[in-house]
């Protein structure tokens, strides 16, 4: 059941749904549908809209006027940057019926201001998407990609900082160590 008193509304936001985390916070002219699902300690932007069905996790950050659709999972952690564009059909025909497409945004990806995600992709764990990216392939996890079309320029740490790589080994100025060898990524401190 619906308890505003455990997150807040702005009072031009519509809110439909009987399912906000607490501490989530939703800014005006959000419209949040009825059976979206919105985890804890969320923030989503002036002039959102979260479809039906929509799941999103706990600490997740939706910047201004992104659009979520049915068939989009956005896990915990993720960050949302302004205007990002979401698309759920592969083939879209107002007429004619067809499957919808899933996404899904993997727990800490940041995909950055301006992005779109094409349809049907996977975007990985604590990945980062830079701005203004066309995003057409699923995306590995911690990889960092750019472009129209998103491609590989490196990798990034859990904390979001691009690694240098040498002799197949990384170390992030926030303490935490990689082993980097092809698509292999591992964490070893």
């Amino acid at each position: 059941m619906k308890n505003e008193e455990n997150y807040f509304k702005h009072e031009k936001a519509i809110v439909e749904s009987d399912s906000i985390g607490v501490g989530t916070r939703i800014w005006a002219n959000a419209h949040i549908m009825k059976d979206a699902v919105i985890g804890e300690r969320c923030n989503i932007g002036e002039g959102c809209f979260i479809e039906s069905g929509v799941r999103i996790g706990d600490d997740v950050v939706i910047k201004n006027n992104i659009s979520i659709w049915l068939g989009i999972i956005i896990e915990d952690g993720v960050f949302l940057g302004p205007n990002v564009v979401f698309t759920n059909e592969i083939e879209p025909r107002s007429t004619f019926p067809k499957e919808l497409a899933r996404t899904l945004i993997k727990r800490g990806a940041t995909i950055g201001a301006n992005s779109t995600i094409i349809a049907n992709r996977i975007v990985g764990e604590f990945s980062t998407i830079g701005a203004g990216s066309v995003v057409t392939k699923d995306v590995l996890p911690h990889r960092l990609v750019y472009g129209n079309p998103a491609r590989i320029h490196g990798w990034v740490c859990i904390c979001g900082r691009k690694l240098t790589i040498a002799k197949f080994q990384s170390q992030c100025i926030c303490g935490r160590e990689y082993h980097i060898e092809q698509d292999n990524f591992r964490q070893i401190k």
